[in-house]
């Protein structure tokens, strides 16, 4: 495929699933409407609780369950390759979940698995986020293959490590759904994801959580697309909405052959 018309979903998600369900409903339509082949829902866009522990009471199995129903159903409905941000899933631990990036195929096939392997931790004195108390970490990367090219997938915290996207490699795609906090958003997410795209020539598409959630938590949002130059192609700032773009495959093959930089590496 030359050009992927792909769309980032932000959501202000809250603690309920039934009516994040239905946001994440149609914010999809709109998308398919406007002709995207390619859609992804940010992180926790099935709930953001009161409590981090509210995602383990929602937990499903997987293959089986309301949200992945839904995604399924979304998929094959519009035809679409559907991302499903991340889901909580059952790992083992009664205590805790795999927060799971989960990828349909327009047969509303699960096609890809990825469970988060790098976990958010961070204390400034008056926010504190400790993830591992309530997900168990994966410890697989994953990457697969479409008819508009190989994508790599991540989530979130994985953005600020670079050898994660190196080892993927090649890719043609990074998809990173996430919910970074006001705070860390401001100082380093957009200049994270556009050297993700820089270092590794391939298109990012970075859906985010945008804005002021019913549970008083802030999220930084600016869901963008990328290309493989750093070009921001498309961005949300805050609020729910669908950010689109086309992606070229001849961008990104113009660009891999003037400067080939991976050509070049020595490690």
């Amino acid at each position: 495929m030359n050009t992927l018309l792909a769309a980032a979903i932000q959501m202000v998600s809250g603690p309920s699933v039934a009516a994040n369900l239905i946001t994440a409903a149609r914010l999809i339509k709109n998308a398919a409407n406007a002709g995207a082949q390619l859609i992804v829902l940010p992180e926790y866009f099935a709930i953001m609780g009161n409590k981090d522990t509210d995602k383990v009471a929602v937990k499903e199995v997987f293959g089986i369950g309301p949200i992945q129903r839904f995604l399924a159903a979304a998929a094959k409905e519009y035809g679409v390759w559907l991302v499903g941000g991340t889901v909580p899933l059952a790992c083992g631990d009664e205590a805790r979940v795999n927060n799971s990036c989960l990828v349909y195929s327009p047969a509303g096939e699960c096609v890809a698995r990825y469970d988060k392997m790098h976990l958010f931790g961070f204390d400034n004195g008056t926010e504190c986020f400790r993830e591992a108390d309530t997900i168990l970490a994966g410890h697989q990367l994953v990457a697969f293959d479409t008819p508009f090219g190989r994508v790599g997938l991540s989530v979130c915290y994985d953005l600020r490590f670079p050898e994660f996207f190196r080892a993927m490699l090649p890719v043609d795609f990074i998809i990173l759904p996430a919910a970074f906090t006001q705070t860390t958003g401001e100082a380093h997410w957009e200049v994270l994801l556009r050297a993700r795209a820089i270092e590794n020539q391939c298109y990012v598409i970075a859906s985010g959580q945008g804005g002021e959630h019913i549970t008083g938590r802030h999220t930084f949002g600016h869901s963008m697309l990328i290309d493989p130059w750093g070009k921001v192609l498309a961005y949300q700032a805050s609020g729910e909405g669908v950010v689109m773009a086309e992606l070229k495959a001849s961008q990104m093959d113009r660009i891999r052959r003037i400067l080939p930089a991976l050509t070049h590496r020595l490690l």
